[in-house]
C-alpha cells in the first residue's frame, strides 16, 4: 500500500455493492447511477484523466528515514531552521512524465514556497536544519500510475540524502457535470472527506467518511462502471434527539472488483471526483 496518513483509529471496511441495495438506499442507489451516467464519457472525465493528480503525500524522507525520534518529532511538528541559500531562480514550468511516454507540464514551484510548505512552524523545541536546496526529480504515485515530476531536494544537517518535496502542484479538478445531492438523509447518503490510500494494485482504497456521536459510525457503497467508481457514503442508525453537534471521521476501506486503474473515483453525495489529500498539517 502506498503509505499515508489517515484519521482515526482504525479503517472499516466498505459495505459491497450498490447492486445489493435495500428499499431503505434505493434512493442513494439512483443517485450514485445519475452520477456515474453524467461522468462517464464527458468532458470532465477526459479533463479528470489528462491530469496530475497524485494519491501519495508530496514529501519524500531522505533514504533510511528520519535518525532518531527527535527529528521524526521535528518533522511532523513541521519545526525546520534554514541554515544557508535557496535558489532565488529557476525555470518556470516542470515536466510530469509517466512510463506511457506521456507527460505534461505543470507551473514549477519556486524553491522558497516549496520550503514555507515544510517549514509551517516557529516554536522552541527539535528542530532539522536546512542548508540548501537544488532542482531535481521524484517519482510519485498518481491516478495515472507513477510519474517522475520535479522536485525541491532539500539538504538536512547531518544526512547524506536529501529530503524531496514536489516541485509541482496537483492539476485543477474539473467542474461536475451534476450538481450536488441535497434533498436525501444522512442515514441514505452524506459527503465524503478525502482519499488518503490506494492500494498499489488499485483494488482498495481508503477514504475518511463523516459521522456523529450518536450513530453507528459510516458506511461506503460502491458503485463500478467501465468509466468511474461512485462511493455512496451514509451514517448507520443516526440519532439526533439528544445528541451533540460533533462531527467525527473515520477511515473507511473500500473493495473494489476491478483495479481503479483510470477509472475516475467519484462521490454521490457532491457529484465531484474524490481528491487525495494528505492529513491536516502535514505537506
Amino acid at each position: 500500500m502506498v503509505a499515508l496518513s489517515a484519521a482515526g483509529a482504525g479503517a472499516v471496511s466498505g459495505c459491497g455493492s450498490e447492486k445489493e441495495a435495500n428499499p431503505q438506499t434505493e434512493p442513494a442507489a439512483q443517485r450514485a447511477r445519475q452520477v456515474a451516467s453524467a461522468w462517464d464519457g464527458s468532458p470532465a472525465a477526459a479533463t479528470w484523466r489528462a491530469g496530475y493528480h497524485p494519491v501519495e503525500q508530496a514529501v519524500q524522507l531522505p533514504r533510511g528515514g528520519l535518525h532518531n525520534k527527535t527529528d521524526e518529532r521535528a518533522y511532523q511538528t513541521q519545526n525546520f531552521v534554514l541554515r544557508g541559500d535557496l535558489p532565488a531562480t529557476g525555470p518556470k514550468d516542470g515536466r510530469v512524465a509517466w512510463a506511457s511516454g506521456k507527460s505534461l507540464t505543470q507551473p514549477l514551484m519556486a524553491a522558497d514556497t516549496a520550503y514555507q510548505a515544510l517549514a509551517q512552524a516557529r516554536i522552541d523545541g527539535p528542530h532539522l536544519t536546512v542548508t540548501g536546496a537544488k532542482l531535481g526529480t521524484m517519482t510519485l504515485a498518481t491516478t495515472r500510475g507513477p510519474a517522475k515530476i520535479p522536485a525541491w531536494l532539500f539538504t538536512l544537517q547531518g544526512y547524506a540524502s536529501p529530503l524531496k518535496r514536489a516541485a509541482v502542484s496537483p492539476s485543477s479538478t474539473p467542474q461536475s457535470p451534476i450538481k450536488p445531492a441535497h434533498d436525501l438523509p444522512d442515514s441514505q447518503l452524506a459527503p465524503l472527506g478525502r482519499l488518503v490510500q490506494l492500494a498499489e494494485d488499485g483494488r482498495s482504497l481508503t477514504v475518511i467518511a463523516y459521522h456523529g456521536a450518536c450513530d453507528d459510525g459510516p458506511a461506503v457503497k460502491v458503485l463500478e462502471t467501465g468509466g468511474s467508481v461512485v462511493l455512496s457514503a451514509s451514517i448507520k442508525n443516526p440519532d439526533e434527539s439528544n445528541c451533540t453537534a460533533q462531527k467525527g471521521e473515520e477511515p473507511v476501506t473500500v473493495e473494489l472488483d476491478s483495479p481503479l486503474g483510470d477509472r475516475v473515483l467519484l462521490d454521490a453525495y457532491t457529484g465531484g471526483p474524490v481528491v487525495y489529500r494528505e492529513a491536516p498539517g502535514r505537506n
